[in-house]
């Protein structure tokens, strides 16, 4: 037993868990609603009883899907910071957060029906968004790569502008260019009498 009484979670339910939502993350951006979770569950390796054994609902499934993929986003801003400079990592997220808006969007559908059954999964997203850009930022401006004057829903919100400018699959190099020109925005660079 754990120091709260519950019993940990075996290695073997931890896999299937997240082998779970990794399926069904792709199954409802593809399928939208109109997949099965027998044909989730056996694309997983499991039963359909572990399905449910850890969504009990069909709903209960499509918001863990959505927030596992949240998780993965906010997640992955520390590991960025280690291994590039703020300016790149924050740069790396952008691509990371366009992705993640591309899952939500094609998912819109499955995310529709767990509203309206009186979910809610979008409650945590928003600010578990401006927790890791304000990271990023934060990080930039100690390092003094990223102005120091930027509000992390500004960034938020000009991130969503990508997204609904070029936020589709064929138009990756297009958003792609418009984060260039976003994390342009951002750098910190001399004033013109530091230039002289």
């Amino acid at each position: 037993m754990s120091e709260n009484g519950t019993r940990p979670v075996r290695a073997d339910a931890r896999r299937n868990y997240d082998r779970l939502l990794e399926v069904a993350v792709h199954a409802f951006a593809t399928d939208g609603t109109h997949v099965t979770l027998e044909r989730i569950a056996k694309t997983a390796g499991v039963g359909i009883g572990t399905l449910y054994r850890h969504f009990p609902t069909r709903e209960a499934l499509v918001e863990a899907a959505y927030r596992h993929e949240l998780t993965d986003l906010c997640d992955a801003v520390p590991g960025l910071l280690r291994s590039m400079p703020p300016d790149q990592a924050t740069r790396a997220w952008m691509d990371h957060f366009i992705d993640y808006l591309t899952t939500k969007h094609d998912m819109a559908e499955a995310l529709r029906a767990v509203i309206a059954s009186g979910g809610n999964p979008f409650a945590e997203s928003r600010g578990r968004l401006i927790a890791a850009i304000t990271a990023l930022l934060e990080a930039g401006a100690a390092a003094g790569t990223l102005r120091p004057d930027v509000e992390p829903n500004d960034v938020l919100v000009a991130l969503n502008g990508v997204s609904l400018a070029a936020g589709e699959p064929s138009q990756r190099e297009q958003a792609g260019r418009l984060l260039d020109l976003l994390t342009e925005g951002l750098r910190q660079h001399s004033g013109p009498a530091e230039q002289r």
